[in-house]
């Protein structure tokens, strides 16, 4: 596997592992539908804005180093960051939030 596929590979899964220890002991989790429409979106967010930066001229990658599928000018591995995005941000968030004491509670 190339440099590319690599790094997106363990930023995804580890974004992944990270997301599954931070939902276990959160009494309130994400609900997996919001999660998934986030995810939806912020993957059509990045491939439009990534064609249209790489058509830009602003940045490019050497083809040797990806796997070769693209959406349109834009490979496949770009879609590895939104998605640890949308599965890490949640677990943070939930994991932060139950953290806080219930109003009311003088402990």
């Amino acid at each position: 596997m190339t440099a590319y596929p690599m790094l997106a590979l363990w930023f995804a899964g580890g974004a992944a592992v990270a997301a599954t220890v931070l939902w276990a002991p959160a009494r309130e989790r994400p609900r997996g539908g919001a999660v998934v429409a986030t995810a939806l979106v912020l993957l059509a967010l990045t491939a439009v804005f990534d064609n249209l930066m790489i058509a830009a001229g602003l940045f490019h990658y050497e083809e040797q180093h990806l796997l070769g599928v693209r959406i349109g000018l834009a490979p496949i591995e770009d879609l590895a960051y939104p998605l640890a995005g949308a599965l890490l941000l949640p677990a943070v968030w939930s994991r932060l939030r139950g953290r806080r004491k219930p109003e009311g509670d003088p402990s």
